[in-house]
């Protein structure tokens, strides 16, 4: 019970659980197919809430650095394809969102509570976690 309430992030330096979920387009993502490319999983509790969008926001205008870095970026929370694609075409989202039915993802990155627990990670091209932080970092923290 209090785990779901005070978890930390999966470690820095750890390897990232591989996953396979479908975006808000229909098409299957699979981490482990990712490998060659970093990667920013940015679980977000809610569509179209005000601290969601303000963070998926944020990424979608700072969205040229992670371009310039090559980096894939996934918002993942556990709304329907119907919602993310609504939220995503509402406020142009340049990235992917993706479906985590039943919250088995955001369960293996240790965000899953009573919501989605607002948590950032960057994975680097090998599939080791290089930044994992809870809350709403500023995407060049999570870009570095």
């Amino acid at each position: 019970m209090f785990s779901q309430l005070f978890s930390d992030p999966l470690p820095v330096g750890t390897k990232a659980p591989d996953f396979t979920l479908r975006d808000d387009a229909g098409h299957s993502v699979t981490l482990s197919a990712l490998k060659g490319r970093s990667v920013v999983l940015v679980f977000y509790p809610g569509d179209d809430t005000p601290g969601c969008t303000k963070q998926l926001c944020q990424f979608r205008d700072d969205w040229s650095e992670a371009v310039a870095r090559g980096v894939e970026v996934f918002g993942v929370n556990p709304g329907s394809t119907d919602s993310h694609t609504r939220f995503r075409n509402k406020f142009h989202f340049p990235f992917p969102l993706l479906v985590d039915e039943g919250r088995k993802v955001a369960t293996l990155y240790h965000c899953n509570g009573i919501i989605v627990k607002r948590t950032v990670y960057r994975i680097d091209a090998e599939g080791i976690i290089r930044f994992a932080q809870r809350g709403m970092p500023a995407p060049h923290e999570v870009l570095g």
